[in-house]
């Protein structure tokens, strides 16, 4: 029978990429239901994606076929009517109000604290480790934390602001190893949970609250992968309010994955499955939003160090999936593969990047100088 449309088409598409349907390479798509391709065009991304977790199709390396795809730009190439919707839907409304705001702790965040402990590194930290002398997640990840306190320069007393504090591992860190006070704040009960156990004994408060209700003092505030949840209508509130919570002589560092361009809203499967609500900012965006508040006392990428930790994530996650078998169905298994290996691909295909960017209010010292 004669190849359909819809798959001559994929095939057409995919072959910009170097990737083929029922091919014998790593990162070739095998096909299961001949109903994909259909799917595909009608959907894009989202039902690629969809398609995936029914079990419609298959790959043996999804990292790498995410990053040929995105490197050959193919995620732009369909748009579907429901895409160009939702699109609007996010010019038109604020979807990170903050009738909103606690929408990603219940929907990623609380999914459960054993699927986390499995995945990521003992102090729990879910961003981006840093690799330049780490052999492994859990010393990348204490690199990464140390850099971010050296950063700020953080000294004993310190009143420190965690804004997005996970499950307290920067928090406990920064107490310890620098003697800071610690005021962590995040939208996920199970994460306020078990960040006041962890951070037991030390000068450190975990508070189940949304950032636009802080108006108190600080010496030093940082966020760690929590502005992809602020929305771009919010970018600029997000700096007044660490503006106004943030000491004259105080230093601000944000930790974020950014994109290569300005968006208004997220990849739609990942913003319909992973994190609602989600999206990435750009260069322009982070400058635009903290232009007139803060002055840029440096700027630090490591992209590629991304890509490293989702596969160190990946392989904690499949190597724990029978301590997780019990409570998680396979079609989140699918899932949440998924959304690790395409998120490594984004990286490695320079579609995403990772910022460590250090501001300052216009009254601090002049002679700083970024510890890298």
């Amino acid at each position: 029978m004669a190849p359909s449309t819809e798959r001559r088409e994929i095939e057409r598409l995919l072959k910009i990429a170097d990737v083929t349907i029922d091919g014998t390479r790593d990162w070739d798509i095998q096909v299961h239901d001949e109903a994909f391709f259909a799917r595909v065009l009608r959907a894009g991304s989202r039902g690629f994606g969809q398609a995936y977790v029914d079990g419609w199709w298959d790959c043996a390396q999804l990292d790498e076929l995410f990053r040929r795809l995105l490197a050959a730009r193919l995620d732009s190439a369909i748009h579907s009517v429901r895409m160009l919707l939702a699109g609007l839907h996010a010019r038109l409304f604020n979807l990170q109000k903050p009738s909103r705001a606690f929408t990603i702790g219940s929907h990623h965040y609380d999914l459960g604290n054993d699927l986390y402990r499995v995945m990521l590194d003992r102090r729990m930290i879910y961003s981006s480790g840093y690799w330049a002398n780490a052999t492994s997640l859990d010393a990348a990840q204490e690199a990464k934390l140390d850099l971010v306190c050296r950063k700020l320069q953080l000294g004993p007393g310190m009143r420190v602001l965690d804004i997005g504090c996970g499950w307290g591992g920067a928090a406990k860190f920064a107490a310890e190893r620098y003697g800071a006070e610690v005021v962590g704040i995040t939208v996920s009960r199970q994460q306020v949970e078990l960040a006041e156990q962890i951070c037991r004994g030390l000068p450190v408060e975990i508070r189940y609250q949304d950032y636009r209700q802080l108006n108190e003092p600080f010496d030093r505030i940082f966020s760690l992968g929590m502005i992809e949840h602020v929305g771009y209508k919010n970018y600029r509130r997000f700096m007044r309010v660490v503006r106004r919570c943030l000491r004259d002589d105080g230093r601000f560092l944000l930790h974020t994955i950014g994109g290569n361009r300005s968006c208004r809203r997220g990849d739609p499967w990942v913003e319909k499955y992973i994190f609602p609500n989600s999206m990435l900012p750009s260069a322009k965006q982070i400058s635009t939003a903290a232009e007139g508040i803060f002055l840029l006392d440096d700027w630090h990428c490591f992209g590629a160090d991304y890509d490293r930790t989702l596969l160190q994530w990946h392989r904690n996650f499949e190597a724990g999936w029978d301590e997780l078998r019990d409570r998680y169905d396979e079609r989140f298994h699918r899932m949440w593969r998924y959304y690790l290996l395409q998120a490594a691909g984004s990286f490695r295909a320079r579609k995403n990047h990772v910022w460590q960017i250090v501001l300052s209010p216009p009254q601090a010292p002049a002679d700083y100088r970024a510890r890298v």
